[in-house]
């Protein structure tokens, strides 16, 4: 195995060679894809170099120390490419992981439903099987970036006649088709960062499906534990004047990011509390400043809870209950943050727009924060994970577990 200096030296080796910041993006991403530099720790057969995940960041220090950019970012990189690699054929390995990497393809999760909220497994989309197509019908909810998609991860029902977690099947469904109908929600905080897709009659083809009918609820676990590591995923970085290269890969991050604009406020903007104490003169008032200590304390838990999930990763080992534990924390900081600022702001928390405080940011922190107890699992759920698979302690009671979902009380 190469040390970390060996796997140092190879990477500022080969970017001192190829790296050029006038080459264009599609094609420096092609590169990457072609020698596996920019997924050191995929395997080799899948545009990877086969590296420990350890690895990962060595290599990522020296693209950044050059200023050269990676593979392309968000729920395609996060979600849908580890899930494939973990579950798919090679056949759908060989389709869809290289679009992924060099941002030609962008995804959508289509997971949660409006008549389930947060038992995923009574699910009641479906798909019908027609020759070597299915056929889908159903709701979906709460799905970023499904206005843009040219494919959404899907799980749907495929078998009503088996306990409901078995009758599960996970599709790789194509967007952009006349089955599929895609409308943005409005947000009380003002933006439009989800949709909510229809499908009447929607097609995907059988070699579309991950791994085989029934298998959709062990995949879609997987694709739920990468998505809850993702809160200690970072933004990437670009250097102020990096070439059309970097201006062309910045871009396509502005857009990709500028969904989730809101989402700082949406955690509770920790780092805006005792500024605001300061800025309106209640930072001597004991009531307050005792809530700043828990916020504060809070926040650093936080941080070091994806400390540990980010070296998790970084060793090797899959998702696991620290991700659970930093969402539940997080939602749990984003809440003691919205007490502070509404005990710092008072009555002019309800104010927007210049003049108000922080110019309307404590009040969109204000409307926002109530997201972070539902988005990408609600609290009780994280509980429930925590309780069972790390405690030990007795699952929850579910009578439709055992029996056929056709004979299950739904909605």
């Amino acid at each position: 195995m190469r040390s970390a200096d060996e796997v140092r030296d190879e990477a500022r080796t080969w970017l001192g060679e190829h790296w050029d910041r006038e080459r264009p993006l599609a094609e420096w991403r092609n590169l990457l894809a072609d020698t596996g530099w920019g997924t050191p720790s995929w395997p080799t057969q899948w545009h990877g170099r086969g590296l420990p995940p350890s690895m990962d960041a060595v290599v990522a220090k020296e693209f950044e120390a050059v200023g050269a950019v990676g593979v392309a970012t968000g729920v395609s990189m996060y979600l849908v490419a580890p899930t494939l690699l973990a579950h798919a054929s090679d056949e759908l390995k060989r389709r869809h992981l290289r679009p992924i990497l060099t941002g030609e393809n962008k995804w959508c999760q289509l997971f949660s439903e409006p008549t389930n909220g947060s038992d995923l497994a009574g699910l009641v989309t479906r798909a019908d099987r027609d020759g070597d197509e299915w056929i889908v019908n159903g709701q979906k909810v709460w799905n970023s970036g499904a206005h843009k998609a040219k494919f959404g991860i899907l799980m749907a029902r495929t078998n009503w006649e088996v306990p409901k977690h078995q009758g599960i099947s996970y599709f790789l469904l194509p967007m952009q088709q006349d089955g599929v109908e895609v409308r943005p929600l409005r947000q009380m905080n003002g933006h439009a960062t989800f949709n909510e897709v229809f499908f009447h009659d929607a097609r995907v083809p059988h070699d579309e499906m991950v791994s085989g009918p029934g298998d959709g609820w062990r995949i879609g676990l997987t694709t739920l534990a990468h998505e809850r590591s993702a809160v200690a995923t970072r933004r990437p970085r670009y250097p102020a004047d990096g070439g059309p290269t970097v201006e062309q890969a910045k871009r396509e991050s502005d857009e990709y990011f500028a969904t989730y604009k809101w989402y700082p406020q949406r955690a509770g903007r920790a780092n805006l509390v005792i500024p605001e104490a300061q800025r309106t003169g209640r930072l001597t008032d004991p009531l307050v400043r005792q809530q700043i200590a828990r916020t504060e304390t809070l926040r650093r838990i936080s941080s070091w809870t994806m400390q540990r999930a980010r070296a998790a990763r970084a060793a090797g080992k899959p998702p696991g209950p620290e991700g659970s534990l930093t969402k539940l924390n997080m939602s749990v900081t984003a809440r003691a943050c919205h007490e502070a600022h509404t005990m710092i702001a008072g009555p002019m928390g309800m104010l927007v727009g210049p003049g108000s405080n922080a110019d309307g940011i404590v009040s969109e922190i204000l409307m926002s924060t109530p997201a972070m107890s539902i988005a990408g699992g609600t609290d009780e759920i994280q509980r429930n994970i925590i309780g069972e698979r790390v405690l030990g302690l007795p699952k929850e009671p579910d009578d439709a577990k055992d029996i056929p979902y056709s004979a299950a009380r739904r909605n």
